[in-house]
């Protein structure tokens, strides 16, 4: 699969909510999409609410595309309350690694 559009997300819990956010991230995969070829959760080590989500799609199109369904809109439905802000987004296109978990 070609990723032509991703990027690398931080999110910041409210207090003591990072386990919650990170638990419905890691749920979000399971959301059927052929089109995402990366789906990365990971947490700050200095800091258990700061957590990071890098993903990578076929292209934005795909991306735009699946966050317009009701199961994406609901999933960051349940996402926002748990905020303490605001996300940081960074362009970045996901080219190859290894992950073993």
């Amino acid at each position: 699969m070609i990723v032509n559009h991703g990027f690398h997300a931080t999110m910041t819990a409210l207090p003591g909510k990072g386990d919650q956010l990170v638990e419905l991230l890691l749920d979000a995969p399971s959301l059927p999409n052929d089109d995402c070829a990366v789906f990365l959760v990971s947490r700050s080590a200095g800091d258990p609410d700061v957590v990071h989500v890098t993903e990578g799609w076929t292209s934005q199109e795909a991306h735009s595309a699946f966050f317009a369904t009701g199961q994406a809109r609901e999933l960051v439905a349940r996402l926002r309350p748990l905020l303490a802000g605001e996300s940081a987004y960074l362009d970045a296109v996901p080219v190859g690694g290894k992950a073993a978990f």
